[in-house]
């Protein structure tokens, strides 16, 4: 199996509850050095999906969007977790400044809208595409088939 070889899978989820289970069975997937990108429109459910797979490795978290702080962290048994909110951002490099470089080495790492800084992801990153679908959400999950094969839900 390639480097660069790209496993992917389309979920429905039909209810917020349903988004969050989701992102709690990538949570218990994942692992320090892991990076989780959240594409979607304004509310396709970035943030829900943060708030589920945050609180699966540390229930009872109170998850707040990173939308003005830009990043807020999240001390759990499996590793610190790092949540990015790239939407206020003005240029690819400040993200040095929030320490962007510590995440990625040591941490897991959630980012809503990275496009800004698509040159800064790992290869092995899981990108997730959040739609708006019905009443509910479409998610679309690529990642590198190395890391993400065995690990993708299918429901």
């Amino acid at each position: 199996m390639s480097a660069t070889e790209q496993v992917s899978a389309r979920i429905s989820a039909p209810t917020e509850t349903a988004t969050r289970a989701i992102a709690a069975t990538l949570a218990h997937a994942c692992a320090p050095g892991d990076c989780v990108l959240l594409n979607g429109d304004l509310g396709a459910g970035k943030t829900a999906f943060a708030r589920g797979f945050i609180q699966a490795l540390s229930p009872g978290a109170e998850v707040v969007s990173p939308t003005f702080n830009l990043v807020q962290t999240y001390d759990t048994p499996a590793a610190t977790i790092w949540h990015f909110d790239l939407y206020r951002l003005k240029t690819a490099a400040e993200l040095v400044e929030i320490g962007l470089d510590d995440a990625l080495a040591s941490g897991i790492t959630l980012i809503e809208w990275p496009e800004l800084a698509s040159e800064y992801w790992p290869r092995n990153a899981l990108t997730i595409r959040l739609e708006n679908e019905g009443q509910g959400r479409a998610l679309t999950l690529t990642g590198a088939a190395a890391r993400w094969k065995n690990h993708l839900p299918t429901h």
